[in-house]
């Protein structure tokens, strides 16, 4: 007779057992560590551990004048800088009571929605090579170049642009910058087809994108989901559209949104927002000609600029999501303190961790791109 335990002694004994991913990893979103705990192929538990690239931001900034703190803000998340640059100078110019030119505000609209189409045109390279297409990873790299030649002519600065200052931005456009512009959004307009036919619609991206990572609407109110992942489960919130700011209560652009909630919804979401940054750029083009007069307001010497006392909390959609200052002033010329709410912190480490549970050890680095997280804003 056999022993009741007989089934359970012929399996052959399993182990769990562990596996960093990062924090020098090409499935990896930046200088960022992924410690997983694993049984087989499935994974049990992940924790994340950031630390590895920038840290210290916001203490950092404490101990800077209120205007060298804008050379650090861009440095918080590369993809994605212009966001950080423009919320921090929301903030000193909430707490100054300065009223930014119409035409600055135009500009900045313009350079924001630049940045996010570059970075969406970079995870969608990331994404993409985690399933083991490499073809989009090099056409988005590419194509996305041609908007730093932009920012380049913009600003002066190709990654790191500070553009903007509080009051407005550092200087016009030079001649004939709103063709250029055009002519790249045309480019990039024409691209997108291929961009479909070669990643959005071929079988082994969708495949492997649909159900994999899925966040319901109500895990993304939970967690504190933004951004184009919170839209990817059917919530339609976009601070452009809820909470304007600058101009854009005066442009015409959707908020796209899909409902499956999973990887393959946050790639779609992000693909149809180019569309929507490209046709706002459009408006932009067409708006700046009929706009004239300065485009910044006087500001103090900005060596010995006491910034009034107070505490003010803005926000701005980056292409991550809801990005956030909260700075304090003490009425000296340093803030008393700073705190960033990037979208990253919650995407990175709570959703991700979450996430990773029970899923295999091949789809993991698939999930983290598609939540698009910059790691200098977990440890900021």
């Amino acid at each position: 007779m056999r022993p009741e335990n007989y089934e359970a002694q012929r399996q052959p004994p399993s182990y769990d057992y562990e596996l960093n991913i990062g924090p020098n990893h090409p499935g990896i979103e930046g200088n960022y560590a992924f410690k997983l705990r694993l049984n087989g192929d499935r994974v049990i538990a992940g924790r994340a551990d950031a630390g590895y690239l920038h840290r210290g931001f916001e203490k950092l900034m404490e101990g800077r004048l209120w205007i060298q703190n804008l050379a650090i803000t861009p440095r918080i998340c590369v993809p994605d800088p212009v966001p950080m640059e423009v919320s921090y100078c929301l903030a000193v110019e909430d707490l100054c009571g300065l009223v930014v030119p119409e035409r600055a505000q135009w500009l900045r609209v313009m350079q924001l929605e630049l940045s996010r189409i570059a970075a969406h045109l970079f995870i969608f390279g990331g994404h993409a090579a985690t399933t083991g297409m490499y073809t989009p990873m090099f056409w988005g790299i590419a194509d996305r170049d041609l908007i730093p030649d932009l920012f380049e002519e913009m600003t002066g600065g190709r990654v790191y642009h500070i553009y903007n200052i509080p009051g407005g931005v550092r200087r016009d456009l030079p001649d004939g910058f709103g063709e250029r512009v055009t002519n790249t959004l045309d480019y990039l307009e024409s691209r997108l087809p291929d961009y479909d036919n070669l990643l959005f619609t071929n079988q082994v991206f969708v495949h492997r994108a649909r159900g994999c990572g899925p966040i319901s609407q109500q895990q993304a109110l939970e967690w504190g989901v933004t951004g184009p992942n919170l839209r990817a489960t059917g919530l339609k919130f976009d601070v452009r559209r809820d909470d304007p700011y600058l101009v854009y209560d005066q442009l015409e652009f959707e908020i796209p949104t899909e409902a499956p909630g999973d990887a393959w919804a946050r790639a779609l979401v992000r693909r149809r927002e180019i569309k929507e940054s490209i046709r706002i750029i459009r408006q932009v083009v067409a708006r700046l000609p009929t706009l004239a007069g300065p485009i910044r307001c006087p500001i103090p010497n900005p060596l010995a600029w006491n910034v009034p006392a107070g505490s003010t909390y803005t926000r701005v959609e980056s292409s991550k999501g809801e990005l956030a200052w909260y700075v304090v002033s003490d009425g000296g010329e340093r803030p008393y303190r700073t705190h960033v709410r990037g979208p990253s912190q919650m995407h990175a480490v709570q959703v991700l961790e979450q996430l990773a549970i029970g899923c295999r050890i091949e789809d993991v680095a698939q999930i983290m791109f598609s939540l698009d997280a910059c790691p200098p804003e977990v440890d900021r």
